[in-house]
């Protein structure tokens, strides 16, 4: 069996069975990881949707912001932007049921046997793989429970920015969502800066990205991440902060890209699944 860990997809469908035919990726005997943002931008978010929850056991996916804010979209608390292309999910006759299974997802994915952790966006410095784990389980719970609407409606903000243990309530869920779905740069107390998206080096001083954190916990430990399509890597993003970066920006009419677990190699297929 082998993993293939895929970036963000964001409806390029095309491009998706055409990375997977390179990889000869084969249902029952190979894993599909995806680090989130299935769906919006691209335009076919919808085939997208029913073919990852097909694979059923053959898929691990963790939920990115768009697949949040698809679910606040269908649950009424959001309205559709010019540029979101969601509108075939909702509409379709299996929408709800493809907005369950999401609901389902988790935000962070650890298997037994394999030396990786995936999440969408990154980790908050002040947490090791044990915490986030443990974090996300809150979220996870509040999407599979009764509160998800009430989860929903109150996940959006920027605020709080910086982690403690005493956060409790909507500031709590919100944070842990912020950190796993939307980091991209810390400041030196660990704070988050949900603002800035360039590429590293156009950021102001005061700020590093979550994983060069001189405070993060999760140092060493090796994390699959997407989300950030601006920082463009080539190949394994820093040895020696074992971060593996796969949003090759294909929505953007660059590249989807997967990373095979078993030997780190990279595969590349071209993309013209541009959002106008």
């Amino acid at each position: 069996m082998a993993i293939y860990a895929i970036g963000d997809i964001q409806g390029c469908f095309d491009e998706l069975e055409e990375l997977l035919r390179q990889l000869r990726f084969q249902r029952g005997r190979d894993q599909l990881w995806c680090v989130g943002d299935l769906v919006n931008r691209g335009p076919r978010s919808l085939e997208v949707l029913r073919f990852v929850s097909s694979l059923g056991d053959d898929a691990r996916i963790v939920l990115g912001n768009h697949e949040l804010n698809l679910m606040a979209i269908a649950a009424g608390l959001r309205q559709l932007r010019p540029q979101d292309t969601v509108q075939d999910i909702l509409g379709a006759p299996d929408g709800n049921d493809l907005i369950e299974w999401l609901a389902a997802q988790p935000l962070l994915v650890r298997e037994p046997g394999v030396p990786y952790t995936m999440v969408h966006a990154g980790l908050a410095p002040q947490w090791d793989v044990a915490d986030a784990a443990m974090l996300a389980g809150e979220v996870q719970a509040a999407l599979r429970g009764n509160e998800r609407r009430d989860f929903l409606a109150n996940m959006y903000g920027n605020e709080p920015d910086r982690w403690v243990d005493a956060l409790d309530g909507w500031q709590r869920l919100r944070f842990i969502t912020n950190a796993l779905t939307r980091i991209r740069y810390v400041d030196s107390d660990g704070r988050l800066n949900l603002t800035e998206n360039g590429p590293p080096g156009s950021q102001p001083d005061s700020l590093a990205p979550w994983y060069e954190s001189n405070k993060r916990r999760s140092y060493g430990e090796p994390i699959i991440f997407g989300h950030w399509a601006s920082l463009q890597i080539e190949k394994k993003l820093d040895p020696v902060h074992r971060v593996y970066h796969l949003d090759t920006g294909c929505v953007w009419g660059r590249e989807l890209t997967a990373l095979r677990l078993d030997d780190e190699r990279y595969f590349h297929v071209p993309c013209e699944c541009a959002d106008t």
